[in-house]
């Protein structure tokens, strides 16, 4: 059920957010990420890029027709328009942007978008109910606030990292930044609530979200674990520190997960292994003693699991309800069935990098699902078109060309 989608305006499907439009000062990940979420919901995102563009543009290798698929990844559904924000000219066109806008986002380091002209004292006064996000690695306050926020290091200073990794290895990060992912879920919410906030009251708002403070929450119950103990959470690799046997496991031929959250599970999971002694075992009998003695139900379930091909041992635990799963690469994980059923793989169609496969929208809502409307912009793509849109004339934007103001 793989779903082909170009720009589909002429659908008659309305988005959540139809009508409401989004100047995206972001660039990387934490930034286009939340502002790809909102264009998903119909927001019209206009992408705000320099002469050189979004820095993740060139990352590269891999690439699709040229473009970093680092960048394809989040910038979907938006419209590029370049400018020199240094400019007299440039300045203009943000002031005509913003009043014709709901929301502005940025994710510069705290001080570079009042250097810029373009922080909420300045376009606040341009639209009063104006709801601009600002997204940094600290927040914009505190003594980290000038520090530049990355993924590695925010997981670092979070606590994040220390639970990451196998027991007697070195922490690891995770495969994808998480940490910004988390960030622009965040910044996602937050704009709505506003906007929210804003139909009700007529009152715009201004949002500071810090990585570092979403990644702090994220700890959830380790955190919860270290206040009520005083005792810090080790790395358990894949293992879940207060249920068991909860972890992947090797098999004759690959990797398996399994969840056995439940006495009523541990019951059936012992049936379905054929090791039913395991309930009379008195380590084993409750899910604390199980905790309590880890190593050795580990040492009775990997040599079981060791013996069997993984195909067998998942025939056998799913037949008795038992969560379990192998543990597919990213490429059995795009080609799985349930994923292909959902309309989670789209295609894009695009007249400078061809044809883009990519994950699809997990937004499925009755009246107003999410839509891949358009592939991602080649740098200045919609420069003159968005330019049409907020009064400029056509000669107007042929002296902006020449001046370089915009590209």
């Amino acid at each position: 059920m793989e779903e082909s989608q170009e720009r589909d305006e002429g659908r008659g499907v309305r988005g959540a957010l139809d009508g409401i439009r989004v100047i995206d000062f972001t660039r990387a990940m934490s930034g286009p990420f939340c502002t790809m979420l909102l264009g998903d919901l119909g927001a019209d995102i206009v992408k705000v890029e320099s002469a050189e563009g979004d820095d993740t543009r060139r990352w590269i290798p891999p690439e699709v027709g040229g473009m970093s698929t680092y960048f394809l990844s989040a910038n979907r559904n938006k419209r590029s328009i370049s400018i020199d924000l240094s400019s007299a000219e440039a300045r203009e066109i943000v002031r005509r942007l913003v009043l014709r806008s709901d929301v502005i986002i940025e994710n510069f380091r705290p001080g570079v978008a009042e250097r810029l002209k373009i922080d909420y004292g300045t376009l606040s006064g341009i639209r009063k109910d104006v709801v601009y996000c600002s997204i940094s690695g600290f927040g914009q306050d505190g003594p980290y606030r000038d520090r530049p926020g990355f993924d590695l290091t925010i997981l670092a200073l979070s606590g994040l990292m220390s639970l990451t990794g196998e027991p007697a290895g070195a922490p690891v990060k995770f495969g994808v930044p998480v940490t910004d992912i988390n960030a622009g879920l965040f910044a996602a919410i937050s704009i709505l609530s506003a906007l929210f906030h804003r139909e009700r009251t007529g009152i715009g708002q201004y949002i500071d979200i810090s990585m570092l403070d979403c990644s702090v929450l994220t700890l959830t119950h380790q955190a919860l674990a270290y206040f009520a103990t005083g005792v810090n959470p080790q790395r358990m690799g894949s293992a879940h520190p207060s249920i068991a046997p909860y972890q992947v496991y090797r098999t004759a031929d690959g990797y398996v997960s399994v969840a056995v959250g439940s006495e009523k599970l541990w019951e059936s999971f012992c049936s379905a292994i054929g090791m039913p002694e395991l309930l009379n075992d008195p380590m084993f009998r409750r899910n604390s003693d199980r905790i309590a003695n880890i190593g050795q139900l580990n040492s009775v379930l990997e040599a079981k699991f060791r013996s069997e091909p993984a195909d067998r041992i998942l025939k056998m635990l799913e037949s008795a309800g038992i969560p379990a799963a192998r543990i597919n690469s990213v490429g059995d994980a795009l080609k799985d069935p349930q994923v292909a059923y959902r309309g989670m793989i789209s295609q894009f169609s695009h007249h400078a990098y061809g044809n883009i496969k990519s994950p699809g929208t997990p937004f499925r809502m009755s009246e107003t699902p999410g839509r891949l409307r358009y592939a991602p912009p080649v740098l200045g793509e919609h420069t003159q078109e968005i330019l049409s849109e907020i009064g400029y004339k056509p000669e107007d934007i042929k002296t902006l060309y020449n001046s370089g103001a915009v590209r």
